[in-house]
């Protein structure tokens, strides 16, 4: 399985190095010397690039690919999105951390088993992860990501147990 853990922002410099916003919470391995990320073009193709060389540069990733060696090629790839296999991840060691990939698809039910719907995203904001929850009777939800309000996380059980607040999962 892929997941984004980028998209090129911009060229930078003249010799082919990328702007990048990361979309990982580790770029420290996603981006490490000799990693190999897809690409996939806006044209619908998609392409293996292989890190050369990555460093932080104004809240942002410089990443220079050993496939893209001009200004010209890295602006072709411009808001291309970068994504990293999954399998390539390292175990995360804590119980109470998850991958969003993990988390993605994962049913999410009340503690008496009523199903609210299923996890479709998590979003990274200023203020904490929220789960996006595809609603069963349609619409989505922000859930925010705590342990008071999702106490139980069993992804291998497939499912996320929320314990909301009144009128968090009110229809609009």
């Amino acid at each position: 399985m892929d997941v984004v853990v980028g998209r090129v922002a911009k060229a930078h410099g003249i010799h082919g190095e990328l702007a990048v916003d990361v979309r990982t919470d580790s770029p420290e391995t996603r981006f490490a010397l000799g990693s190999v990320l897809v690409a996939k073009l806006r044209d619908g193709t998609s392409r293996n690039l292989t890190v050369a060389a990555a460093r932080h540069h104004a809240g942002r990733l410089l990443v220079r690919f050993e496939e893209v060696l001009t200004r010209d090629v890295a602006e072709l790839l411009r808001g291309t999105l970068l994504f990293g296999r999954t399998e390539d991840l390292p175990p995360t060691g804590d119980p109470d951390e998850f991958y969003d990939h993990e988390l993605e698809g994962l049913s999410a039910e009340l503690a008496d088993g009523t199903k609210v719907g299923t996890v479709l995203e998590i979003v990274h904001g200023p203020g904490g992860e929220l789960l996006v929850v595809r609603r069963e009777g349609g619409g989505e939800a922000l859930v925010p990501f705590v342990r008071e309000i999702v106490p139980t996380v069993d992804v291998a059980g497939g499912r996320v147990v929320l314990d909301p607040p009144e009128g968090l999962l009110d229809a609009d």
